[in-house]
């Protein structure tokens, strides 16, 4: 029996899913997950899973960031981006950074269907209207290497590294997170290290390049 998370805040949607992998896969467990941190109690606490249909911007995944981060954690699980934002280049970075697929949330239930079943036999898919102009984009190396030095982060250094990127202190850090100062400050040290940074400024503008703005606010701050 195949087991899928479908990782997604808005509760329509996530039954569009369920009901585009029920038609699809005969012998399936569904679980959901509403944000990004239970997404990764869900690849946790209980066995082995096969897909996560990801949302980039539900609660708690940032963009492409939650993408790394869920890559550099569960490597061996396939990863399908599912996202409103069918920019050509968000899709190429997606793919680069790992995903095996990106279905839009414009898809109907066909496509959603022919997406879900063509990843799980092991093949990548983009809807054939997007292909040559995800194809037409260069892969991005440079965002690709970040996205993996992300990915390596600790649960915790990465919740750390969040924090910086929207302008905590390190005492506001502390209180947040429930630990002390010091143990803030040396999470700093090995993020600085890992990321090839030099201060919080470079991490939080490195954080800041992965994350994505909803094509909805992008609209109503044009």
């Amino acid at each position: 029996m195949l087991r899928i998370v479908i990782a997604d805040d808005h509760p329509l949607f996530r039954a569009a899913l369920a009901q585009a992998v029920a038609a699809t896969v005969e012998a399936v467990e569904l679980l959901e997950a509403p944000d990004f941190d239970t997404t990764l109690v869900r690849l946790t606490d209980s066995a082995p899973i096969d897909l996560v249909l990801l949302d980039l911007h539900m609660p708690g995944s940032q963009g492409l960031a939650g993408l790394a981060r869920l890559r550099g954690l569960h490597p061996e699980v396939a990863v399908v981006v599912v996202s409103a934002n069918e920019d050509p280049r968000v899709i190429r970075r997606a793919l680069d950074q790992g995903a095996a697929g990106f279905i839009p949330k414009s898809a109907g239930l066909d496509e959603l269907g022919t997406a879900i079943e063509t990843v799980l036999d092991c093949r990548s898919w983009v809807p054939e209207r997007l292909a040559a102009a995800v194809d037409a984009e260069h892969a991005d190396d440079e965002d690709a290497a970040l996205a993996h030095r992300i990915g390596q982060l600790t649960p915790q250094q990465y919740k750390v590294l969040s924090r910086v990127a929207d302008g905590q202190l390190n005492k506001q850090i502390a209180d947040d997170l429930g630990i002390q100062e010091r143990t803030v400050k040396a999470h700093m040290s090995e993020i600085f290290q890992r990321l090839g940074v030099r201060n919080r400024t470079q991490a939080g503008v490195a954080f800041r390049r992965l994350e994505l703005i909803e094509p909805a606010a992008r609209i109503e701050d044009g």
